[in-house]
């Protein structure tokens, strides 16, 4: 059998959803994907009514959209959000039309819309930071909340966002002992995305999973970074966090003392 060949970071979403749909653990945490184009749009608006269409290739939740499909008592209408711009369109035709104008010009995937729980009335996520430590086993090595900013749609703190400690976030849907082995449980699907990831794709020494929770609380792989930044753990009161995080990174070769 030829051997695989070792990557250190794989940038395409879409590699990234076929490997992890190929696990029979991971798969019904990823929200349904496909390629973008006009009739993938709109049916997946027709099934979920809300999607998300983003680059296949990008970082930093730039270029990604919110799109939208409302039943009215004159028929369907149609809307999506870029950045802190909003558009309303009558006709499916119309929405794509802007909608393909809008986005960056380059291969997009469009995805089913997760409604995510909030915090303060604003949505976020999870990131879960997995990395190889000094044996060379993977570890769940740090957890943080991202809350998006009031009038956007992303989470990321490059784009407004605000990290906060994962536990204050939760609060309102799970306490004590529960909170705990939830985000133990969070960090678990953490760990197997990234030994799953690391089977089809050796080399990785670093994984940023991003989760978003829906009102079950049931958690969805919204992406996979393959080389996540460590410094927002940076943004926690608590060091202990980014002081790990930093640690294992430097381990697995970035950002040496000079």
């Amino acid at each position: 059998m030829q051997k695989k060949k070792a990557i250190r970071t794989l940038t395409s979403k879409w590699t990234k959803t076929l490997a992890l749909l190929k696990s029979n653990k991971l798969c019904s945490h990823v929200p349904e994907t496909r390629l973008f184009n006009k009739s993938s749009v709109l049916s997946l608006l027709k099934k979920y009514q809300m999607v998300y269409v983003k680059p296949v290739n990008g970082s930093f939740g730039q270029g990604v959209i919110r799109v939208d499909q409302q039943h009215t008592t004159t028929g369907r209408k149609y809307r999506y959000q870029h950045g802190t711009t909003s558009r309303s369109f009558d006709n499916y035709d119309a929405m794509y039309s802007s909608l393909s104008k809008s986005k960056l010009k380059r291969s997009y995937l469009v995805q089913k819309g997760i409604h995510l729980i909030k915090y303060n009335n604003r949505v976020f996520d999870i990131r879960i930071m997995v990395q190889k430590n000094r044996e060379r086993k993977w570890e769940a090595s740090g957890y943080i909340g991202r809350v998006a900013h009031p009038k956007k749609i992303v989470t990321n703190f490059h784009n407004s966002g605000k990290p906060l400690p994962l536990e204050t976030l939760l609060e309102r849907f799970v306490q004590g002992e529960q909170k705990q082995k939830y985000i133990s449980d969070l960090k678990r699907l953490g760990y197997q995305i990234a030994v799953h990831l690391n089977k089809h794709y050796p080399g990785f020494r670093e994984v940023g999973v991003d989760i978003g929770v829906d009102k079950e609380l049931k958690p969805w792989i919204l992406e996979v970074n393959t080389a996540p930044d460590p410094f927002i753990f940076n943004q926690l009161k608590d060091k202990r966090m980014f002081n790990q995080v930093i640690h294992y990174a430097r381990v697995n070769g970035r950002f040496r003392k000079k």
